[in-house]
C-alpha cells in the first residue's frame, strides 16, 4: 500500500481533508482509527461511510508489518518486524523514548564491518511500512524521536524516507530535530533536504579522514572525500541551525591511530558538529575488531580535551547478540552462510561465530 493509495481510498470514502487528517494522527499514534478526540466522538465527527469501513482501512494497516519477535536488552528492545511479502526488518526501541527503524531490507553500499550489507539489498521499504514501524512501537510505549540508521541507507531509497519524514514531523507529533535521518554522504541528500517541509537532523557516516580507506571500508557509497562531506554537512547544519552527527565505527587498528586523532581534529574543529564514536560491535563477524578500553578512553579525552565534541555510542543489542542485521540474519539462516563463505577450501568448519548462534 502507497501512502497516496491509502490517501485516495480516504477520499472515496467521503473523508475531507481533516477526517483523512484524524484518521491519519490516530493510527500515527498507535491509536484505534475511530478514537475520537476529547470534545468529540469519532460518531459525531467522521462521515458515515468511512465510519463503516474502519474496520477493512484498520485490517489493510495491520497487514503492512508486524512484530515477529520482540528481543529486549539493556540498553532497549529489537524487534524484529516482518512484513506482508514475508521479509523481515528490524526497530529498535531506544532509551528516552527513542525509535531506530529500516528503511530497506538489506543494504547496497556493502560496508565492510556491517552485518546488515553481507545480504545486498532485497528491496526497499515503502513509507507506509516506514510509519507502521513507528506505529508497533508507539504500541508497546512512547516514541519521541525516530532515527533513520537501522537496516538500509536511506538516501537509495530517498522518496520513500522524506514522505515518511515529513508525515511524522507533521502529523506524527515528532520534533524536526528529534528525526535523524543518516546516510554515507549522497549528493542527492543535500540538493534534498533543505528543500522539504520538514527538515531533520542528518548524521553522516564518516569512519575514516582517509579517502582511500573510506572507499575500503564503504565500497559502494560515492566517491566523496571525507573533507568534502564535511563542508557540504556543515552547510546543512548552519542552514538549520542544528549541528551534523559525524558517526565513527571504530576498528581496532584500522582507524583508531593518532594520525587518524590528528586529522579529525583538523577537519571537525570550529564545525558545528558532534563526533559519535561507535566502538565495532564484535558480534557482527570476525573480520575486525574492538579497540581495547584504555584506547577507546584515550581517543575520547584526546578529541574533547581539544575542542572536538566527541560521545561514545555503543551500537544496540549487543548484550542480546542483536546488533543491526542479526536478528534478521538468524532468522533466515543467513548466519550460516556468512559463516560457509568464510571458510577456505578444504578448511575444517570452524565453531560458529556468535551470529549463527541460535538466541
Amino acid at each position: 500500500m502507497r501512502f497516496s493509495d491509502f490517501i485516495q481510498r480516504l477520499t472515496s470514502l467521503n473523508a475531507l481533508p481533516v477526517h483523512r487528517g484524524r484518521i491519519l494522527r490516530a493510527w500515527l499514534s498507535g491509536q484505534a482509527l475511530d478514537s475520537g478526540t476529547q470534545r468529540r466522538p469519532a460518531e459525531h465527527f467522521l462521515p458515515l461511510r468511512l465510519r463503516q469501513a474502519l474496520p477493512a482501512l484498520t485490517a489493510e494497516l495491520d497487514g503492512l508489518a508486524h512484530v515477529h519477535s520482540e528481543h529486549p536488552g539493556n540498553d532497549g528492545s529489537r524487534l524484529l518486524i516482518q512484513l506482508a511479502d514475508g521479509q523481515m526488518v528490524e526497530s529498535v526501541l531506544l532509551p528516552r523514548g527513542g525509535l531506530c527503524v529500516s528503511t530497506q531490507v538489506g543494504c547496497a553500499v556493502g560496508c565492510r564491518f556491517c552485518m546488515t550489507g553481507k545480504s545486498g539489498l532485497l528491496r526497499q521499504v515503502s513509507s507506509m511500512e516506514i510509519l507502521a514501524q513507528v506505529v508497533l512501537a508507539r504500541r508497546l510505549r512512547p516514541v519521541k524521536k525516530v532515527v533513520f540508521m537501522g537496516m538500509g541507507e536511506p538516501a537509495h531509497n530517498l522518496d520513500n524516507v522524506l514522505e515518511a519524514i515529513d508525515l511524522l514531523g507533521t502529523e506524527g507529533n515528532i520534533g524536526h530535530k528529534n528525526l535523524v535521518f543518516s546516510t554515507v554522504g549522497d549528493p542527492r541528500v543535500f540538493e534534498a533536504l533543505p528543500r522539504q517541509r520538514v527538515k531533520p537532523a542528518l548524521a553522516l557516516s564518516l569512519h575514516t579522514t582517509k579517502a582511500s580507506l573510506r572507499e575500503h571500508l564503504l565500497p559502494r557509497a560515492p566517491k566523496i572525500a571525507p573533507d568534502a562531506l564535511i563542508e557540504m554537512g556543515e552547510r546543512y547544519a548552519r542552514a538549520t541551525d542544528y549541528p551534523i552527527q559525524y558517526q565513527w565505527t571504530l576498528l581496532k587498528g584500522v582507524n583508531d591511530g593518532d594520525d587518524e586523532l590528528d586529522a579529525i581534529l583538523r577537519l571537525l574543529t570550529g564545525k558545528f558538529c558532534v563526533l559519535n564514536i561507535i566502538p565495532f560491535n564484535s558480534l557482527e563477524g570476525d573480520d575486525y575488531q574492538r579497540p581495547d578500553p584504555e584506547r577507546i578512553r584515550h581517543i575520547m579525552q584526546y578529541l574533547h580535551g581539544n575542542g572536538v565534541l566527541t560521545k561514545v555510542r555503543n551500537s544496540a543489542g549487543q548484550d542480546v547478540d542483536a546488533g543491526c542485521g542479526q536478528l534478521r540474519a538468524r532468522a533466515v539462516g543467513e548466519g550460516k552462510v556468512v559463516e560457509m563463505r568464510r571458510r577456505r577450501p578444504g578448511q575444517a568448519p570452524a565453531q560458529p561465530v556468535a551470529l549463527a548462534m541460535p538466541h
